[in-house]
């Protein structure tokens, strides 16, 4: 006997069966309990019944022919009932079972499908309860999570090899050229080479600092800061920059913003992420505004830009991993694509927000981090 028929002959039995089986044995249990119970409860009552007749009383050959028949009465519908509502019980089980095991068996065949790579495997909610239609809803949002993990993930591998592929053919090129004579192995071209490096190096960091933000693993040593004192001095160290690429950088700072506990470094770094931002989509003439203002009790800052915008429809992929909103531009003009994901990251990791708004493209656009005051606190990760 080959091995496929000896697993189908100890393959167990299947959830239908095992259900209808299951019901079965508790009518079958109860119909044996009440034959049972019948008989032993039945005659008693029966015989205290006969004993209430007025008169002289039955005789004896007469009660005997009576207790038999009521015996028999009750010994023949009993035997007849148990089995009938046995069988009865049966289809009832089966069919349902049947419901029940097609609905798991979907959601198993579906969970094999996706196992096996095909993240477009759906389940369709089964009408037999709230139960089953939640756990449907459940996997199918499960696999709408890893199909968009997979999307992002296979994107980010394709955009990542396009990061490398520049400064590889670029170091690549150099070194051919020094050692076929073409360049001079000179400072100019370890320069070069020095360059490339860096870059490679920079890059690198980004994505190691992008998976720790991500993950919340970031080294965070929160204290008390003034978000006035925050503002002014990212406007300050960004203002040479502005004032180079002839781009107006204003700070407009209100009374009574709250204190917060962030970490002071952190949230440098977010705030001169979204001025660089702001600097690399703006053009010479524009104006970029850093309005700090209370909302609702919360610290808030507005990076306002007059230049390039998005499409509205991009407010949320702009935080994503190498996302260009205007694919034209190049990555040396456009930053290495993460510095927003980074922000973001560190944002909420304070227990904030940052989003961001656009009228549409050449309408320049907001981002607005949101912190929460002292009292919020922090969550710290190491």
């Amino acid at each position: 006997m080959s091995a496929a028929a000896l697993r189908r002959r100890r393959a167990p039995l299947g959830f239908a069966w095992r259900l209808a089986a299951s019901l079965a044995l508790v009518v079958l249990a109860g119909g044996v309990t009440l034959l049972v119970v019948a008989l032993l409860v039945a005659p008693e009552i029966f015989q205290a019944h006969l004993r209430m007749v007025p008169g002289a009383g039955i005789e004896p050959t007469l009660q005997g022919h009576v207790n038999e028949a009521f015996a028999n009465a009750v010994l023949v519908s009993l035997g007849v009932a148990v089995p009938v509502s046995l069988l009865t019980a049966l289809a009832v089980a089966w069919i349902a079972a049947r419901r029940l095991g097609r609905s798991v068996a979907a959601v198993a065949a579906a969970a094999d499908r996706i196992a096996r790579g095909n993240l477009r495997a759906r389940v369709e909610v089964p009408a037999i309860g709230p139960e089953f239609a939640q756990l449907a809803d459940a996997f199918n949002a499960m696999a709408d999570r890893l199909a968009d993990t997979e999307t992002t993930r296979t994107r980010l591998i394709g955009d990542l090899a396009h990061e490398l592929r520049t400064p590889l053919a670029s170091l690549e090129a150099t070194v051919e050229a020094v050692v076929d004579g073409v360049l001079a192995a000179d400072g100019e071209t370890l320069t070069t080479l020095a360059d490339q490096t860096a870059r490679l190096q920079r890059l690198v960091e980004d994505m190691a600092a992008v998976s720790r933000a991500e993950e919340r693993h970031l080294d965070l040593h929160p204290e008390l800061l003034d978000p006035v004192l925050a503002a002014r001095e990212a406007v300050g160290a960004a203002h040479a920059r502005f004032a180079a690429a002839q781009i107006r950088l204003d700070v407009d700072v209100a009374d009574d913003v709250p204190a917060v506990r962030v970490d002071a470094q952190r949230l440098g770094e977010v705030l001169a992420n979204l001025l660089d931002n702001a600097l690399r989509h703006s053009s010479a003439g524009g104006q970029v505004r850093v309005v700090l203002r209370a909302d609702h009790g919360d610290a808030v800052w507005d990076v306002i830009d007059t230049g390039d915008g998005f499409d509205p429809s991009d407010a949320e992929r702009i935080f994503e991993r190498f996302y260009r909103a205007d694919p034209s531009r190049t990555r040396t003009s456009a930053g290495s694509g993460i510095g927003l994901t980074i922000a973001r990251a560190i944002a909420q990791a304070h227990g904030g927000t940052l989003e961001a708004t656009s009228a549409g493209p050449g309408t320049g656009a907001t981002f607005r981090l949101r912190l929460p005051p002292v009292a919020a606190g922090v969550r710290s990760s190491s």
